[in-house]
C-alpha cells in the first residue's frame, strides 16, 4: 500500500511539473537528490560496518553473552509464552542487543527470525501476546549509543555528532517503559472484555 502511495504521489509531482513548465526543476532535484543518496549510503556503510565490527569483538569477548544473560530475566517475564531455551528467545536477545547499540539493520533480519519463530510456537497466522509485545518493544527500541544518527551527522559535518547520545537515551527509555505499560494495559483489558 505504501508503494502506491509514493508511486501516486510520484507521478502527481511529474505531471504537474509538465504542465506547469518545471520539468527542468524536477529532473535537477532527482539527480542531486540520487547524488545525495548515493554519498549518504556510503558513509553510513563506512560506521555500520565500523559498528558490527564492534560488536563481533564484543561478541569473542563474550560481552553480548553476558548481556543476553543479564537481561534474560527481564525479556522471559515479558514473554512467559516462550518456554526457556526456544529459538525464538535467543533471537529476541539478539535483536534488543543490536537495538541497544543503534544497529537498528543488523537488528531487523533477528527480529523477522524471532517472528518467525514465535509463529510456529503459536501455530496461528494471529499475532500472539509474545509478537505484540515483541513488536511494541522493538519499535520503542533502548538505544545506548545512536550509531547511525551519529554516521548522519559526521556526514553532514556536525560540530559535535555525539552530544546525541544523552537524550537518545532518556528518549528511549521513556518510550520503552510507554510501549511496556501500553501493551500491558491493552493485553489486560482484552482478558477482561472476554470475561
Amino acid at each position: 500500500m505504501v508503494n502506491l502511495i509514493w508511486a501516486f504521489m510520484a507521478i502527481v509531482g511529474i505531471v504537474y511539473a509538465m504542465f506547469n513548465g518545471t520539468m527542468d526543476e524536477v529532473n535537477k532535484a532527482l539527480f542531486e537528490s540520487a547524488n545525495d543518496a548515493v554519498t549518504l549510503s556510503i558513509g553510513l556503510i563506512s560506521i555500520l560496518v565500523f559498528w558490527l565490527g564492534i560488536m563481533k569483538i564484543a561478541e569473542s569477548a563474550g560481552i553480548l553473552k553476558a548481556l543476553s544473560k543479564a537481561l534474560m530475566p527481564i525479556v522471559s517475564r515479558l514473554f512467559p509464552e516462550i518456554p526457556k531455551g526456544h529459538p525464538a528467545m535467543g533471537y529476541i536477545l539478539s535483536n534488543i542487543t543490536a537495538n541497544i547499540f543503534g544497529l537498528g539493520n543488523a537488528a531487523t533480519p533477528m527480529g523477522l527470525k524471532a517472528m518467525e519463530q514465535m509463529k510456529q510456537l503459536s501455530g496461528t497466522d494471529t499475532a500472539s501476546r509474545s509478537m505484540i509485545t515483541f513488536l511494541a518493544l522493538n519499535t520503542s527500541g533502548l538505544t545506548l549509543i545512536p550509531t547511525t544518527v551519529i554516521a548522519i551527522r559526521m556526514q553532514y559535518g556536525s560540530v559535535s555528532p555525539t552530544e546525541i547520545v544523552g537524550t537518545t537515551i532518556i528518549t528511549t527509555v521513556i518510550s520503552l517503559i510507554s510501549a511496556i505499560l501500553l501493551d500491558r494495559l491493552f493485553y489486560y483489558q482484552s482478558i477482561r472484555r472476554k470475561k
